[in-house]
């Protein structure tokens, strides 16, 4: 199992449709924006400085799902509950749990692929290191 790190959200005038409440792609770049914080809170290097694996360009999304439950608005803090559910090789799944207080707001759940640039520029999709793994756990 591996560690969950908190990325918390101020959401703001902006963030919200005509109704008041959080248009639902802003949810989706939220949990990019924890999924990126996650591996840097557990103490790794951003992805391109990350010298034991050269070229690396990160972890692109392959696949996401996200079911809502109830709606945030502006003025209201979030934070997003980020793990890794699953390691399988060249991807692993994230999941996301955005919070406001005890109440869940929704869960997002994400496979990416650790992807570097090869030698002719191309990008291609690598193992997962066991010291990402490690440092994950």
């Amino acid at each position: 199992m591996s560690k969950t790190i908190v990325y918390g959200v101020d959401v703001q005038f902006g963030d919200c449709d005509p109704a008041g409440i959080v248009f639902f792609p802003n949810y989706s770049r939220w949990m990019d924006a924890a999924s990126h914080h996650y591996f840097v809170a557990c103490g790794l290097p951003p992805w391109r400085a990350m010298p034991e694996l050269p070229g690396c360009v990160g972890a692109p999304l392959l696949e996401i799902h996200t079911r809502f439950h109830t709606a945030v608005t502006y003025g209201e803090r979030i934070e997003i509950h980020t793990s890794v559910e699953e390691w399988r090789g060249k991807v692993f799944i994230q999941t996301h749990r955005v919070m406001r207080g005890d109440t869940l707001i929704c869960e997002g759940r994400e496979t990416r692929a650790l992807c570097v640039k090869d030698d002719s520029g191309k990008l291609k999709a690598v193992v997962v290191p066991e010291f990402i793994r490690a440092t994950c756990a």
